[in-house]
């Protein structure tokens, strides 16, 4: 079944307005790093060093902010172990999970696609 954005606005009044929260997720998830994040986790549980191998380019202080508002949001699960060193895994949380079923048609798209845009005037 196909939705249209004015069947969302219909569904919801003022959705996607200045000052919505809807602009704030969106931001969130849409982002370069937020939705690199979400498709190496949707693989599995991983560790900050597989984390960070696995989003190339991505630099330790912004994974560690992208792994915390992503947590913030409820859609990364942050669990740490008491042990030397430190032994951390980030997960997706069930919500991070009907998320990523959803958006990882997306990343597909775009996988299957981009070569032939980038550079297009």
């Amino acid at each position: 079944m196909a939705v249209s954005f004015a069947q969302i606005r219909a569904s919801q009044e003022r959705i996607f307005d200045e000052g919505c929260g809807t602009r704030v997720v969106l931001d969130h998830i849409m982002s370069k790093w937020g939705v690199l994040v979400l498709s190496a986790l949707s693989d599995g549980t991983l560790r900050w060093g597989e984390l960070r191998r696995q989003v190339d380019g991505i630099s330790e202080k912004m994974l560690a902010s992208t792994l915390r508002t992503l947590a913030a949001d409820g859609l990364v699960h942050r669990e740490s172990f008491p042990s030397v060193p430190p032994h951390v895994e980030y997960s997706l949380t069930p919500l991070g999970r009907d998320l990523m079923e959803r958006m990882l048609p997306l990343v597909a798209w775009v996988a299957d696609h981009a070569e032939g845009m980038v550079g297009r005037p």
